[in-house]
């Protein structure tokens, strides 16, 4: 017969067992719960940032086309802006300042873009096709012209993003099919 004393020893692990049964029945419960719930969580949290990418890429998209809506809507900007486009220097002081300001706002648009990009926002393949877009416009002197009386309005990394474009050299091609030389300033009346 059992005494006393291995009796107590045997229920104190009969105990000390369903304690450590308990213990890992609550834990594997944590886990069933818990890794659901945080791969539900990475989910939500990839959608969430998809969502967010796309919705920055359309308010770009909706920037770009109101900026070069005064191209198409404006006969007299857009001579403006193909003769500012050979040459900045000789605007008119009137002329200048329109294509300045329009020049700003183009610039502050890639600008946006540049930081969109180095945030993740914009994918690589949208930044190249926003580069060549720069690189077009940079090829022409009178815009690296203009950018060297307002690069100071930028930060410096994107200045070294333009001014490396511009170190590349690019020949002027955007506008290369268009007789240019027809393009005259509008009339002062």
């Amino acid at each position: 017969m059992p005494d006393l004393k291995s009796l107590a020893s045997l229920k104190a692990k009969h105990i000390r067992m369903n304690w450590e049964m308990l213990t890992a029945i609550g834990q594997l419960a944590t886990v069933c719960v818990g890794v659901p719930s945080i791969l539900y969580f990475a989910i939500q949290l990839r959608e969430q940032t998809r969502e967010r990418r796309q919705s920055a890429v359309n308010a770009l998209t909706v920037q770009w086309s109101d900026l070069t809506k005064a191209l198409h809507e404006d006969a007299e900007f857009t001579a403006i802006f193909l003769r500012g486009m050979q040459s900045f220097h000789e605007l008119d002081a009137v002329s200048k300042l329109r294509f300045s300001a329009f020049q700003n706002r183009f610039f502050k648009n890639f600008e946006g873009m540049y930081y969109s990009r180095r945030e993740g926002i914009l994918n690589p393949e949208l930044w190249e096709e926003i580069q060549r877009t720069m690189s077009d416009f940079l090829a022409y002197d009178g815009v690296r012209q203009w950018w060297e009386t307002r690069k100071h309005w930028h930060t410096p990394a994107f200045v070294g993003v333009v001014d490396a474009i511009i170190a590349r050299a690019p020949m002027p091609t955007a506008y290369s099919t268009y007789d240019l030389k027809q393009v005259v300033p509008p009339n002062d009346s």
